[in-house]
């Protein structure tokens, strides 16, 4: 028997304008769960967190993940999973992309580590898969194993780079108690878009990793800019234009949809600023009876992790 527990650090997909493509890493909040390989053959998952997930272990991200990654392993095993925390469904942190990520990078330590990071990506794709509807993204999957800021240049064959984070990279996140599937946060995008519109966010993505490379905090936040999906999105978040008016003339230097939603964040660049920024959201949902978990941290290096 091996046992291995480990921590998959919360994530914010998307960066503004990188839909689908870009995703950086949050420091303090995340998953954690435990894994046990014995012989035999089959999957079990067991869940001790406070947090309702599916009692069909065939709707749990989890499963696909793992049957991804034992396929590729060739070798039977029996495999037991137990979620000991869990960031909320729904919350638009990474959760799913969280606890697959936990579980493949577990599975591949137990194992004695016969897979990259970048191989424990593809597995933990097929959870995604599974709760986007179909659309493998790693956006989440990607920094929640490799840390720091990460872009997903291509997806056949996938093709990651991790880019540097400044040191004055602070983020505020604040998830509102409402709910918003990813499913049907994909489901209200436009197919088409006008070109137009496409070299605005071409732009901007490219400002974005510019400004990433040159540690030009500033220049991230101008470009943190989304035309393209986030006038279809904000509909599912009370208030949205308000608060972006609220914080950005609080000092913050962007402010987006985290992932599908309904958390938003802003980019700020120093603490203080964004201890700030995020009770300004607190307050803007709390005037509309919604309550809300803020998280302030800088965007960290460090993706998931063995636990002593």
């Amino acid at each position: 028997m091996n046992s291995v527990r480990v921590f998959a650090p919360a994530t914010v997909a998307n960066m503004g304008c990188g839909f689908d493509i870009m995703g950086m890493t949050l420091d303090g909040v995340g998953d954690v769960l435990s894994v046990v390989v014995e012989d035999g053959d089959g999957l079990e998952i067991v869940n001790r967190s406070n947090v309702e997930l599916p009692d069909d272990k065939e709707k749990n991200v989890i499963t696909p993940a793992v049957r991804a990654l034992m396929e590729a392993y060739g070798q039977k095993r029996m495999v037991r999973v137990v979620v000991e925390k869990k960031i909320s469904p729904g919350s638009g942190i990474g959760s799913s992309a969280a606890s697959s990520a936990a579980a493949v990078y577990a599975l591949n330590v137990a194992l004695g580590r016969p897979f990259s990071d970048e191989q424990l990506v593809e597995f933990a794709m097929e959870g995604e898969k599974l709760i986007s509807g179909g659309t493998p993204h790693a956006d989440n999957v990607g920094p929640s194993l490799l840390g720091g800021v990460v872009l997903l240049r291509g997806y056949e064959p996938l093709d990651i780079v991790r880019l540097p984070v400044p040191d004055n990279f602070c983020c505020s996140v604040v998830h509102p108690a409402i709910m918003v599937s990813t499913r049907m946060a994909r489901e209200v995008l436009p197919k088409d878009i006008p070109l137009r519109t496409a070299v605005k966010q071409w732009g901007n993505v490219a400002g974005l990793v510019a400004g990433l490379a040159l540690k030009d905090v500033n220049l991230v936040g101008r470009a943190m800019r989304d035309v393209v999906v986030e006038p279809y999105r904000k509909q599912f978040i009370p208030g949205f234009d308000a608060l972006r008016e609220k914080v950005m003339a609080a000092g913050a230097l962007a402010f987006n949809i985290s992932g599908a939603g309904p958390s938003v964040f802003a980019l700020s660049a120093d603490m203080d600023v964004a201890a700030r920024v995020g009770e300004i959201m607190r307050q803007h949902f709390a005037e509309q009876e919604i309550a809300s978990d803020v998280y302030v941290c800088k965007v960290s290096n460090r993706g998931a992790r063995v636990m002593e």
